[in-house]
């Protein structure tokens, strides 16, 4: 019996010792990069890739690769030849996906269209021409609830109209009517607005570009997303 304790005593120690030395060398390849990249660039992680040899490096949101010198910093795709699978670009989709409870509606512009059964988060500055772009586009969705939320990060101008369209007695014709016709919101703006609440949501989730839609699963879609993309993806979430 004595043995046995003996024995399992040892393979503990032996356990607790390997922890850190298999845990060495991402964070000496984590240092290395970090004092290469400078402070201006955060390394949040090293891990081993699925590549042999090579780690996955995050600076940011972003995915990079290196060797385990961490002498080089690779900028690139990795695709599994057998299933054709982009692994970058599913890993990039996982780290910039958010909860959809973490979103306020209140802070939100809503708009409904026919049953509203589907449901799409959209931030948008007013100034911006490829988020004019996207709701012409997005004209052509029905059953569908779409979130607005107004960040006004282009300009001081951007912030004036998105305090406009808050205040307005009917928001989403306000919204409308400015992005889609042209019409510029009247009204002086001074109301009670969660801008402030939604420039800092978008700072906690790395939205840094207008348009980004969010969908009910939790990932992003940055930009002027065309129309079939967006069904195709409404209709994987079913």
């Amino acid at each position: 019996m004595n043995k046995l304790l003996s024995a399992i005593a040892l393979i503990s120690v032996a356990l607790i010792c390997s922890g850190p030395l298999h845990a060495q060398p991402e964070q000496q390849i984590k240092t290395e990069i970090q004092k290469k990249l400078g402070a201006n660039a955060k390394v949040k992680s090293v891990s081993p890739a699925p590549v042999s040899g090579l780690y996955e490096v995050l600076v940011g949101n972003d995915v990079f690769y290196t060797d385990a010198s961490g002498k080089y910093l690779i900028q690139g795709e990795i695709i599994e030849l057998a299933t054709g699978k982009n692994i970058t670009e599913q890993r990039q989709a996982d780290l910039n996906r958010i909860k959809w409870s973490d979103l306020i509606p209140a802070n939100a512009i809503k708009n409904v269209r026919g049953n509203g059964s589907r449901q799409l988060a959209v931030f948008s500055d007013p100034n911006c021409g490829y988020c004019k772009r996207l709701e012409k586009s997005l004209q052509q969705l029905d059953n569908v609830t779409i979130y607005t939320y107004l960040i006004p990060i282009l300009s001081a101008d951007s912030a004036q109209k998105s305090k406009q369209i808050w205040c307005s007695a009917d928001q989403n014709k306000a919204y409308m009517d400015w992005m889609i016709s042209g019409i510029t919101p009247s009204g002086k703006g001074e109301c009670s607005t969660p801008l402030d609440k939604n420039m800092a949501f978008a700072k906690t989730y790395g939205v840094t570009g207008t348009p980004t839609l969010f969908f009910t699963d939790g990932s992003r879609f940055p930009g002027a997303v065309q129309i079939t993309d967006i069904e195709k993806k409404f209709n994987s979430l079913k």
